[in-house]
């Protein structure tokens, strides 16, 4: 059935390839965008996922944004105050904004926002952000909303720009459509989504600000690179996103495209799960590090377009210390520690990826084949990964679920993003991303303290001191951080990528 679908889809290629020359006015207006999967959720607040954010983003706002100098601006809210004990903030919202759906964007319609993260009943996928900071939120008039946190937390407004904090329609979130019909005030709406195929976008003609973008955004996806490649040069799609790193040097030296790079803040890694023996043995996860090769797994799959990840921060998150390096390859010493934990032959394990991470998945199989863990490959479809990477300890055990292939990025919303949804004993799956349910009370003490504290040197130290306790500890094997790499044909303009690998088009202009 794959091999089909993907033969069906060279042949629609071929077709846009034919037609180049005769583009109708349709087309030309239309931005058409291609990411590696498919939007998990129409619901901003009930995803986690990179690419679902690119999607989303056109269609919702939030209170405030980042401008493209990486400034918080505002957005649906005008001016915002602290209080002086840095606990309480106050809105005041913008006038005359609706919905899509045509209701009124007002305080009540924030209350509503807020108040379903805060709801521990709700369990959407973004929640846990939002309620370990927030404590409250009440209507002070039509147009202004007070906002209490639990703590100080100096990268709140930062906080305010992820998925969790976009607003949803307060009627569409009532009827319990949300998440396959997208509702929010953004510059662009829905107009047709076909689960599995395609998202369409049209313009919102009753959007309260300048939109100068595309008439129509339309996003299609492939978890297979060649289609990937195959539909940015035959002319199909006018964007990219991420470009699969084997094919970066062909497409950078190809004058009919342009393709950009910038320092990721994507972090790759393999989460061990620390309930499942042998796993639950630190000896064992740290020899699972010591018996990866990044060097050669970079080379293998990611093509010059990557670097070895020492730490579970990135190099574009504050705190993250370059001067680690607690696992240099070394197979002997990955041998005598799993003699000493009492695997001296190895052991079976069961590692769960998507289709574009299965590559690795194999190089791993490999590498770990010499010091005997003998790797079984699950590769999953998106959907049905999402699941089982987000499943409940029981389950995990139930399915022989011992790891999970992924990758994190919290962007420029501050390195307690980065570690706390992945690390903090709070944060285990199902509720956060923390799938490996590590848990260990120092890590939660530092990441509490350092997300609370608002000066900036202690707070980096306690960064860097989360860092060295998590990488001590292995509850992950690191991999690499990914450049973050998008491409477009060479006459779009108006394209650009957040840290982290979000591309924002909405001011794509189209020749």
């Amino acid at each position: 059935m794959k091999a089909l679908l993907l033969n069906k889809y060279r042949i629609s290629i071929l077709a846009g390839v034919l037609a180049v020359g005769g583009v109708t006015s349709l087309q030309a207006a239309t931005l058409n965008v291609m990411q590696n999967e498919a939007p998990r959720s129409m619901d901003p607040g009930d995803q986690t996922a990179t690419f679902t954010d690119t999607v989303l983003k056109p269609m919702y706002e939030g209170l405030v944004d980042l401008s493209p100098e990486y400034k918080i601006e505002p957005a649906l809210a005008t001016s915002w105050k602290m209080s002086d004990d840095g606990k309480v903030w106050t809105f005041t919202l913008r006038k005359n904004v609706v919905f899509h759906d045509g209701t009124p964007f007002n305080a009540d319609a924030v209350v509503v926002n807020l108040q379903r993260h805060i709801d521990t009943k709700r369990g959407l996928a973004a929640s846990s952000r939002m309620r370990n900071v927030v404590a409250s939120v009440k209507k002070i008039d039509d147009e202004t909303v007070e906002i209490t946190l639990k703590k100080v937390y100096p990268s709140f407004l930062n906080l305010l720009t992820g998925g969790s904090a976009k607003m949803v329609s307060p009627e569409a979130e009532k009827a319990g459509t949300i998440g396959r019909k997208a509702d929010g005030t953004g510059p662009y709406m829905l107009q047709e989504y076909k689960a599995g195929e395609y998202v369409l976008q049209k313009k919102n003609p009753h959007y309260w600000g300048k939109n100068d973008g595309p008439d129509q955004i339309k996003w299609t996806w492939s978890s297979e690179p060649s289609v990937m490649n195959m539909a940015l040069l035959s002319g199909q799609v006018d964007v990219i996103n991420p470009v699969p790193p084997q094919f970066g040097l062909q497409l950078k030296s190809n004058p009919q495209i342009k393709l950009e790079e910038g320092e990721g803040a994507s972090v790759f890694w393999l989460a061990l799960n620390t309930e499942q023996k042998p796993l639950n043995d630190a000896r064992v996860r740290q020899a699972l590090n010591f018996a990866t090769d990044k060097d050669a797994l970079l080379k293998a799959v990611m093509f010059g377009f990557a670097s070895a990840a020492n730490s579970p921060l990135a190099p574009v998150n504050e705190g993250y210390d370059s001067t680690l390096n607690e696992y240099p390859y070394n197979v002997d010493k990955a041998k005598t520690l799993l003699k000493d934990a009492g695997y001296p032959q190895g052991f079976d394990m069961n590692i769960a990826v998507q289709g574009p991470d299965a590559r690795t998945a194999q190089i791993l199989q490999a590498m770990w084949g010499k010091v005997g863990v003998k790797v079984n490959i699950q590769q999953m479809e998106s959907g049905v990964w999402s699941k089982a990477a987000f499943a409940p300890v029981s389950e995990k055990l139930a399915n022989h679920t011992d790891s999970v292939l992924a990758s994190w990025s919290s962007g420029l919303n501050g390195s307690d993003l980065q570690l706390r949804p992945l690390y903090h004993s709070q944060s285990a799956a199902p509720v956060g991303a923390n799938l490996g349910f590590y848990k260990n009370q120092v890590v939660d003490e530092l990441l509490d303290k350092a997300s609370s504290t608002m000066d900036d040197k202690e707070r980096i130290a306690d960064y860097v001191q989360a860092q060295k306790v998590i990488m001590q500890d292995a509850p992950h094997v690191m991999l690499y951080f990914q450049n973050d790499l998008y491409a477009t044909r060479s006459g779009i303009k108006g394209v650009r990528m957040e840290p982290g690998g979000e591309i924002i088009v909405i001011n794509a202009q189209k020749p």
